[in-house]
């Protein structure tokens, strides 16, 4: 059997707008300040004119239909026959926010087990079952879902839906499948705690949470995961893989018929109970400087501020302004001063994030030890400035060419759609958002950039954790090729 690598969530958030924040999901790609590399808009402006003037606008040509299933499991299907493909999303309301104060890492590892072994089939048996038919099942929690991928040929589908639905309902388990992930976990995380980026990751959703369950690592921490026994994984299971509160997203080579007949399957065996949402964070993000000495040749901070929820009219307006100040890669504010006019990083980003009960805008930069003193400095001040200055007019049509000429990118094969329209589900869209989308930020408004800008981006706000010790600041470096200050 071959040795199976854990699945580890990334510490840091995980990211919607559009479906995550930034980037349009979103489960590829960035999961957290530290743990994906710097991103480029990838894309000069012309190209992206040349897209959507050449390339279909899948978007628009999605239809997303609402399928009746089980009660209390929201399904949301888009037919695609071109090739004989079904790929599936499922979510369950059973993240890292359910997992007991004293066993952290709980729902990551009932995630990483249950694809070894359900029903009758131990665990070679069932992947084998899956792998002869180039079936494709994994489960990774983050702090509100586990969130499981089922991707199958169309001739497979029956196997492959009679396969999950047995994981779900009868997963084993096994008390030799338990240690062996509690190692594989245990070393992966010795190995994370050594980067400093995900450390800074882990040390600021602490500092910015505190007591609350998003304040906990998903991935646990060691002392958490060899306290978890077979039985509290069973338990954990027992109470949270139930009917209420499923989201399903299909993308491919399926009726609505074809998919009710799955859905019976897959999820009337489950207990039709519901899993309530955690409760709201009511003493989260107060503004502090956590620092944590580390001997690191480069320090990384991350800093964040509570950001508008999901449902909030601000959040489209700050998913664009956010943009235009910390997320467009190198067409972004931050990167242009703090990278490029003053060389104090290779990259620095915001991303914004919303979860089921929080909402937060969140970045990293990683610095010389002798550079991250200046380096945050010039971040706070480019804040003061961006939310008393605002953008500019050009800022904001680059921004939404991007914005909304890059999304097509992220519905391109079924997999994307169905991890797309999943991320929305989560978030609590309706299903013809994907249709709407653009139009949205499109109606995105100069004014209402700026008002952004100045009811969000203020320094004083801020959580800081920096990862390192710093050395003696570094002189203080004007920026280079400054523009006049009548540019913005």
């Amino acid at each position: 059997m071959k040795q199976k690598q854990p699945v580890i969530p990334a510490s840091g958030p995980r990211h919607r707008a559009g479906g995550s924040a930034n980037r349009d999901p979103r489960r590829s790609g960035w999961a957290g300040p530290g743990s994906r590399a710097m991103r480029s808009p990838g894309m000069t402006f012309f190209a992206l004119i040349l897209l959507v003037l050449l390339i279909p606008t899948f978007a628009q040509a999605i239809t997303v239909k609402t399928v009746q299933g089980p009660t209390g499991v929201e399904t949301w299907l888009s037919e695609e026959h071109a090739l004989p493909m079904i790929a599936v999303n499922i979510s369950f309301p059973a993240g890292s926010a359910y997992d007991p104060p004293d066993k952290p890492g709980l729902a990551n590892m009932t995630a990483s087990l249950l694809d070894e072994g359900a029903g009758d089939l131990a665990t070679d048996a069932f992947k084998q079952a899956m792998e002869s038919r180039a079936i494709r099942f994994q489960a990774a929690a983050d702090r509100d879902y586990i969130v499981v991928t089922l991707t199958t040929l169309k001739e497979n589908a029956d196997e492959a839906f009679r396969l999950a639905a047995l994981a779900f309902a009868h997963p084993r388990f096994d008390a030799e499948a338990v240690e062996r992930m509690r190692v594989a976990i245990l070393a992966s995380e010795k190995q994370q705690d050594e980067d400093p980026a995900r450390a800074a990751v882990k040390a600021w959703y602490a500092a910015y949470f505190g007591a609350h369950p998003y304040g906990r690592p998903p991935d646990g921490t060691p002392a958490g995961i060899a306290a978890i026994k077979p039985g509290d994984i069973k338990a954990f299971a027992a109470d949270h893989l139930v009917r209420g509160g499923i989201k399903v997203a299909v993308s491919g080579d399926i009726t609505e018929v074809q998919l009710k007949k799955y859905l019976q399957a897959l999820f009337t065996p489950l207990p039709a109970k519901s899993v309530p949402p955690v409760a709201k964070p009511t003493d989260a993000g107060k503004p502090h400087t956590q620092s944590i000495p580390r001997d690191e040749r480069a320090p990384v901070a991350v800093f964040g501020f509570e950001g508008p929820m999901r449902a909030d009219p601000d959040f489209i307006p700050v998913f664009v302004t956010n943009y235009i100040f910390g997320g467009g890669g190198f067409s972004a504010r931050l990167m242009d001063e703090v990278r490029d006019k003053r060389g104090l990083t290779y990259g620095i980003s915001t991303n914004m994030d919303d979860f089921r009960s929080a909402s937060i805008i969140v970045g990293e930069v990683q610095s010389d030890k002798t550079k991250i003193a200046t380096a945050l400095d010039v971040t706070k001040s480019e804040m003061a400035r961006f939310a008393k200055d605002g953008a500019t007019a050009k800022e904001l049509a680059d921004t939404k060419t991007y914005l909304t000429g890059s999304f097509p990118l992220g519905l391109d094969s079924n997999a994307k759609i169905a991890r797309t329209l999943n991320g929305y589900q989560r978030s609590g869209l309706p299903a013809d958002y994907v249709v709407r989308r653009n139009a949205m930020i499109e109606a995105v408004s100069l004014s209402q950039v700026n008002q952004m800008a100045k009811r969000y981006y203020d320094p004083a706000r801020l959580v800081v954790v920096v990862v390192g010790t710093p050395a003696a600041a570094a002189p203080a470096q004007k920026p280079q090729n400054a523009p006049a200050a009548a540019a913005r």
